[in-house]
């Protein structure tokens, strides 16, 4: 840094805070570091007694931080999100709709290990509202080098590290199962809950069939749902290994290509999915979901309503984090449940 004199101080970076202090009135920061000095700035200066600013030597080799932040931002930037003003070398990113929040993990961890960088964001798949904020970004110092910089954009790549997926409109079909409650001897108390967490994302209930423990019955039943234009299909019950569990059966004669059967989830671990014709989900629900407040169902249904494909590996991926500790008072999404690293 040198020490200049402030009449010659436009366009320079001081190099620390600058207060306003006015007796009984106020004392505060009236610039702060890594301010970038403005021809407005001069009388406002000298006011404060400052004849002479220190300030970061021009360097060509080197960027600012908000400039520095900038190319962070560029490095994160997708569709459904806008910056925030650069403000001290830091700029945030801020969700334009509802949707499913991702974030490319191994490429992100791999521009932070890179010294002084600093990409700070929410969990991957983590449901957001619009206005939400997603992520921040900032270097270390207050300057830094451009080879540096440069070193980021190569290691991040051409794709954006995180992504914002819109929720879709979609119609739902949903298959209660069992003798219990086809016969009338129990009340259904799975179906509320399943369309409670359904509407919670805007799902439309498109039809509701109702089926006794007859293996064909169910199959027929998904069919019959799948002509009718549904976009996913839920079936509530008889997902255990017990003989006459028919519901996984019932699926996959459907010809559906079945993603897997079993989630390393608790509770969940007998959730079953699979896909009709390569695009509409049908999902076999374990009886842990009517009675448990957060399960399987809970992760893997906002990633379904943001027609994202859902792999095996992803499914085996949730198992880091996928046990669920049942608190008296649920917290979830404010919890550890489902966010693996």
């Amino acid at each position: 840094m040198k020490c200049i004199n402030t009449v010659d101080a436009v366009g320079h970076v001081l190099c620390h805070d600058i207060t306003r202090i006015v007796k009984d009135v106020v004392k505060d920061t009236a610039f702060r570091k890594g301010h970038v000095v403005e021809e407005k700035d001069i009388p406002v200066l000298l006011s404060l007694g400052k004849d002479h600013l220190y300030v970061w030597e021009k360097d060509e080799d080197k960027l600012h931080e908000d400039e520095a932040a900038q190319i962070l931002y560029e490095v994160c930037k997708n569709e459904h999100m806008h910056p925030t003003p650069v403000k001290e070398g830091k700029i945030e990113l801020i969700a334009d709709c509802d949707g499913l929040f991702r974030v490319d993990v191994a490429r992100l961890n791999a521009v932070n290990e890179i010294e002084d960088i600093m990409i700070a964001t929410r969990h991957s798949n983590t449901v957001v509202k619009k206005g939400e904020r997603l992520l921040g970004t900032r270097v270390i110092p207050l300057v830094i080098a451009k080879e540096k910089m440069e070193l980021v954009k190569k290691t991040a790549g051409e794709e954006p590290l995180v992504s914002l997926t819109p929720f879709q409109k979609m119609k739902a079909g949903i298959i209660t199962t069992g003798n219990e409650v086809y016969h009338g001897r129990i009340k259904d108390t799975f179906t509320p809950v399943v369309v409670g967490k359904l509407k919670t994302y805007g799902v439309e209930i498109g039809d509701h069939i109702l089926c006794d423990d007859n293996q064909e019955k169910i199959t027929n039943a998904i069919l019959e749902l799948k002509e009718k234009g549904m976009d996913m299909i839920v079936c509530t019950g008889g997902m255990s290994v017990d003989p006459d569990d028919k519901t996984p059966g019932a699926i996959k004669n459907t010809g559906a290509k079945i993603i897997s059967y079993g989630a390393p989830v608790l509770p969940g671990a007998m959730f079953l999915l699979g896909y009709l014709e390569d695009k509409i989900p049908v999902m076999g629900l374990p009886g842990c979901v009517m009675y448990a407040k957060t399960t399987v169902f809970d992760l893997v249904l906002p990633r379904i309503i943001a027609g994202i494909p859902v792999t095996r590996k992803e499914l085996a991926h949730l198992g880091n984090g996928g046990f669920c500790l049942g608190c008296e008072t649920c917290h979830y999404p404010n919890c550890g449940f489902g966010k693996g690293v």
